[in-house]
């Protein structure tokens, strides 16, 4: 069986002999399909590395943004006792001479609310309100023949809304039945 004119790779009967470096499929592999696959692949890479970025980004600004409303949340709670002073004292009986500065409380509250409205804080209206415990904090119950049970009867502390989120509650009295 040793015929000189065949090859250690030919295969008698002139069946060429099968190729060492093919596909499964008997083919050479074409190398401008092997460069698309990677091109593919780094194409799919980037668009994901660049969603994973964008989602980061959102997630940072979002994170921020929160912070920020907590921090001007957290000082708009500190002026609420102001305001709450400020209309305490604009109660009280004034003199003749106490007209001036009755005055300059007045512009000092006017501002300050003004304030509070541009950074979207809102007041908490209760009079003849029913009691809704999401936004009132009973602190005192009587009975009325004039109020409707559950209705409030006094407002001791108004209460804030912070766009659509509950600043502080107002304190109220509730109407018994």
């Amino acid at each position: 069986m040793n015929d000189p004119d065949l090859d250690q790779n030919d295969v008698p009967n002139g069946a060429p002999a099968a190729p060492t470096d093919s596909s499964e499929d008997g083919r050479q592999p074409d190398p401008h399909e092997a460069l698309q696959a990677d091109r593919d692949a780094l194409q799919d890479r980037l668009l994901r590395v660049a969603a994973e970025f964008d989602n980061y980004r959102k997630r940072i600004e979002r994170e921020r943004r929160e912070q920020a409303d907590l921090a001007a949340e957290s000082l708009i709670l500190e002026l609420l006792p102001i305001v709450d002073d400020l209309e305490r004292a604009l109660q009280a009986p004034a003199s003749e001479d106490a007209l001036p500065y009755r005055a300059g409380v007045e512009l000092i509250q006017r501002q300050m609310l003004e304030l509070l409205r541009r950074r979207g804080v809102t007041p908490i209206d209760t009079a003849g309100a029913l009691f809704d415990p999401r936004v009132h904090q009973a602190v005192s119950q009587e009975q009325s023949d004039t109020h409707s049970e559950g209705q409030v009867i006094e407002e001791f502390r108004r209460g804030y809304m912070l766009g659509d989120r509950l600043l502080r509650p107002a304190m109220v009295k509730v109407a018994a039945s």
